[in-house]
Protein backbone atom coordinates (compact mmCIF):
# COMPACT_ATOMS: atom_id res chain seq x y z
CA UNK A 1 0.00 0.00 0.00
CA UNK A 2 1.96 3.05 -1.18
CA UNK A 3 1.86 6.44 0.48
CA UNK A 4 0.20 8.79 -2.00
CA UNK A 5 0.74 12.28 -0.61
CA UNK A 6 0.74 14.41 2.52
CA UNK A 7 -2.73 15.45 3.67
CA UNK A 8 -1.75 17.88 6.43
CA UNK A 9 1.01 19.01 8.75
CA UNK A 10 0.36 19.52 12.44
CA UNK A 11 2.17 21.96 14.71
CA UNK A 12 1.54 22.38 18.41
CA UNK A 13 0.36 25.50 20.17
CA UNK A 14 -0.44 26.43 23.76
CA UNK A 15 -4.02 26.41 25.05
CA UNK A 16 -5.92 29.63 24.39
CA UNK A 17 -3.78 30.74 21.43
CA UNK A 18 -6.46 30.39 18.74
CA UNK A 19 -6.90 34.14 18.17
CA UNK A 20 -3.14 34.63 17.88
CA UNK A 21 -3.02 31.72 15.43
CA UNK A 22 -5.78 33.27 13.32
CA UNK A 23 -4.10 36.67 13.35
CA UNK A 24 -0.83 35.19 12.19
CA UNK A 25 -1.83 32.42 9.80
CA UNK A 26 -4.97 33.99 8.29
CA UNK A 27 -4.50 37.74 8.64
CA UNK A 28 -0.74 37.98 8.07
CA UNK A 29 0.02 34.95 5.89
CA UNK A 30 -3.34 34.80 4.10
CA UNK A 31 -4.18 31.16 4.79
CA UNK A 32 -7.95 30.62 5.00
CA UNK A 33 -9.17 28.98 8.18
CA UNK A 34 -10.88 25.61 7.81
CA UNK A 35 -13.64 24.63 10.23
CA UNK A 36 -12.62 21.74 12.44
CA UNK A 37 -15.02 18.80 12.56
CA UNK A 38 -17.48 19.19 15.43
CA UNK A 39 -16.13 16.15 17.28
CA UNK A 40 -12.61 17.69 17.33
CA UNK A 41 -13.48 21.36 17.89
CA UNK A 42 -13.66 20.97 21.67
CA UNK A 43 -9.94 20.18 21.75
CA UNK A 44 -9.10 23.73 20.71
CA UNK A 45 -6.57 24.68 18.06
CA UNK A 46 -7.17 25.90 14.53
CA UNK A 47 -6.86 24.51 11.00
CA UNK A 48 -5.79 26.41 7.88
CA UNK A 49 -5.75 25.64 4.15
CA UNK A 50 -2.39 25.89 2.37
CA UNK A 51 -2.90 25.08 -1.31
CA UNK A 52 -4.13 21.49 -1.54
CA UNK A 53 -2.93 20.69 1.97
CA UNK A 54 -3.81 21.80 5.46
CA UNK A 55 -1.86 23.09 8.42
CA UNK A 56 -3.35 22.00 11.74
CA UNK A 57 -2.45 23.70 15.00
CA UNK A 58 -3.27 21.45 17.93
CA UNK A 59 -3.27 22.36 21.60
CA UNK A 60 -0.57 20.64 23.60
CA UNK A 61 -0.72 20.90 27.40
CA UNK A 62 3.06 20.68 27.80
CA UNK A 63 3.70 22.91 24.78
CA UNK A 64 7.23 23.39 23.45
CA UNK A 65 7.76 25.04 20.06
CA UNK A 66 9.31 23.17 17.13
CA UNK A 67 12.55 25.11 16.69
CA UNK A 68 14.18 22.85 14.08
CA UNK A 69 11.42 20.69 12.57
CA UNK A 70 9.22 22.86 10.34
CA UNK A 71 6.83 23.02 7.42
CA UNK A 72 8.08 24.76 4.27
CA UNK A 73 5.58 26.88 2.34
CA UNK A 74 6.09 27.35 -1.39
CA UNK A 75 5.13 30.95 -2.17
CA UNK A 76 4.75 33.36 -5.05
CA UNK A 77 6.21 36.85 -4.37
CA UNK A 78 8.59 36.05 -1.54
CA UNK A 79 9.70 39.70 -1.44
CA UNK A 80 6.12 40.91 -1.00
CA UNK A 81 5.56 38.42 1.81
CA UNK A 82 8.80 39.54 3.48
CA UNK A 83 7.69 43.18 3.29
CA UNK A 84 4.34 42.31 4.87
CA UNK A 85 6.03 40.40 7.66
CA UNK A 86 8.51 43.21 8.36
CA UNK A 87 5.71 45.80 8.30
CA UNK A 88 4.01 43.66 10.96
CA UNK A 89 7.06 44.09 13.21
CA UNK A 90 8.56 40.66 12.68
CA UNK A 91 12.04 39.75 11.45
CA UNK A 92 12.46 37.02 8.83
CA UNK A 93 15.71 35.09 9.15
CA UNK A 94 17.84 34.19 6.15
CA UNK A 95 19.78 30.95 6.03
CA UNK A 96 22.24 29.11 3.82
CA UNK A 97 21.31 29.16 0.13
CA UNK A 98 19.25 26.29 -1.22
CA UNK A 99 19.94 25.59 -4.91
CA UNK A 100 17.10 26.81 -7.11
CA UNK A 101 15.25 28.71 -4.37
CA UNK A 102 15.17 31.95 -2.45
CA UNK A 103 13.98 31.47 1.11
CA UNK A 104 13.69 32.69 4.66
CA UNK A 105 12.51 31.44 8.03
CA UNK A 106 10.07 32.95 10.50
CA UNK A 107 8.72 31.87 13.87
CA UNK A 108 4.98 31.81 14.41
CA UNK A 109 3.57 33.53 17.55
CA UNK A 110 4.28 30.36 19.54
CA UNK A 111 7.92 29.96 18.45
CA UNK A 112 7.38 27.23 15.83
CA UNK A 113 9.82 27.51 12.93
CA UNK A 114 8.36 28.07 9.43
CA UNK A 115 10.16 28.19 6.09
CA UNK A 116 8.99 30.20 3.07
CA UNK A 117 10.57 29.55 -0.31
CA UNK A 118 10.15 30.59 -3.91
CA UNK A 119 11.81 29.10 -6.98
CA UNK A 120 14.51 31.38 -8.37
CA UNK A 121 13.50 33.42 -11.42
CA UNK A 122 9.84 32.44 -10.90
CA UNK A 123 10.46 28.97 -12.35
CA UNK A 124 7.96 26.30 -11.36
CA UNK A 125 9.46 23.43 -9.36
Amino acid sequence: MPILDIDHIQLAMPAGGENEARGFYSDLLGLPEVAKPANLASRGGAWFQAGSRQLHLGVESDFRPAKKAHPAFLVRDLDGLRQRIVANGQAPQDDEPLAGYRRFYLSDPFGNRLEFLEPENGAEQ
